[in-house]
């Protein structure tokens, strides 16, 4: 895979055409792999063949998918609940948070928006939000654990940053603090998922929670997302779904209290549509066939990265026009490349109309190669930045 110039993966994946377009939007939304359009007929035929029978297929896919979450964690899939997107899951977790005991949630300035907009809206009823600076990174657990008091009902931050790639270190300390002052950890690992390696012991966060999903780095597409629970979990969701209470569903409720699931049955939701999972699953197991350990992605994805780094600092570009953080070690980002210019929605515009896909975050423009991608096409696309950038209008 590193430096294979066309890609052998890249036949895997014929239906994106990976190929014939430089699709560097790996950080966002990666190309899924062929076995995934034959899975997702396999959900319609499964169907029409079973009607309402399908469930019980429909919840091995959900296992299967369960399971290949809890592996890039290195952790018991017994821990994970699942859900469509991690905007759910998050309004569940915070739904069981004792906000009227302890209204004070802290997080970053970096945080992507699902975490973002929704503490703004709480914010906006009387919780007290705290957002420490996201900069400089290796200082960003010291401010958070520093933030925690006897108020605190949560921490809510990410593993690697969405804006810039940055990973964020020492997140154990956090969850340390966390201990002392009885609040809960929420950590966003969508970022690291599949593109750095995550093991939740070896980070020392058994302790936290985790949410994250598959439509970035682990090309499962869209509603395949997960929130990882830790053992103990006692917290009961305000916004619960009927699917907390499958395995006594026919009981009367006790002493009048809302009844939940174990673990993470506590945080499931309902009725759902299962063809995410029949996909997920599929390529979970396409992942495992084909070698592709998160060990071995990080390898392909630092080669990656280093080469576009090397091509972009050849290109010699007026640093005022555009620039990247040259004090970050390529070991200490995830899986793009972020470049930082006034002139970002310009850039991605222009790249676009040379056949180079990616995206933009403010002024930084983001760069995210992908296991698929071959050293030519990554080259191809650099030489793309060097023109668009040549050809910014006088006066910049």
């Amino acid at each position: 895979m590193r430096g294979w110039s066309p890609n052998a993966l890249a036949r895997h994946y014929s239906r994106f055409r990976v190929s014939e377009r430089l699709l560097l939007t790996g950080h966002s939304h990666q190309a899924w792999p062929d076995c995934g359009f034959d899975a997702q007929a396999r959900a319609w035929l499964d169907a029409a063949e079973l009607v309402d029978d399908k469930w019980e297929r429909a919840f091995a896919q959900a296992e299967a998918v369960r399971s290949g979450f809890a592996r890039l964690l290195v952790d018991a899939p017994e821990r994970i609940a699942l859900g469509t997107n991690t905007h759910e899951l998050v309004v569940r977790f915070l739904s069981a948070l004792s906000l009227r005991e302890r209204p004070r949630l802290v997080t970053t300035d970096g945080e992507f928006h699902t975490i973002r907009r929704q503490l703004d809206r709480l914010g906006e009823t009387g919780v007290e939000v705290v957002r420490v600076r996201s900069h400089p990174v290796g200082d960003v657990a010291a401010r958070l654990a520093a933030a925690v008091t006897q108020r605190t009902a949560a921490v809510l931050v990410s593993a690697v940053l969405f804006e810039t790639g940055e990973i964020v270190p020492g997140l154990a300390d956090v969850l340390a603090a966390c201990g002392r002052g009885g609040a809960e950890l929420l950590v966003d690992a969508y970022h690291a998922l599949n593109v750095v390696p995550y093991s939740l012991r070896a980070a020392g966060l058994t302790g936290a929670y985790v949410v994250g999903g598959g439509y970035k780095y682990c090309q499962l597409g869209e509603g395949n997302c997960f929130l990882r629970v830790p053992d103990g979990c006692a917290l009961r969701p305000v916004i619960t779904g009927w699917y907390s209470e499958f395995a006594a569903l026919a009981d009367a409720p006790l002493d009048g209290k809302v009844r939940y699931g174990a673990g993470p049955a506590r945080f499931a939701g309902a009725t759902y549509d299962p063809t995410s999972h029949y996909r997920g699953a599929a390529v979970f197991a396409f992942f495992e066939a084909q070698g592709l350990t998160s060990a071995l992605l990080r390898e392909a994805s630092q080669h990656q990265l280093g080469l576009l780094a090397t091509r972009f600092d050849a290109l010699d570009a007026d640093p005022r026009v555009i620039t990247r953080d040259r004090t970050t070690p390529l070991a200490a980002l995830g899986g793009f490349l972020a470049l930082r210019t006034p002139h970002a929605a310009a850039l991605c515009r222009a790249l676009r109309g040379r056949g180079v896909l990616t995206d933009y975050r403010g002024d930084v423009l983001r760069l995210g190669p992908a296991p698929y991608l071959s050293d030519a096409q990554l080259t191809a696309a650099m030489d793309a930045v060097g023109e668009a950038v040549r050809t910014l209008p006088a006066g910049r």
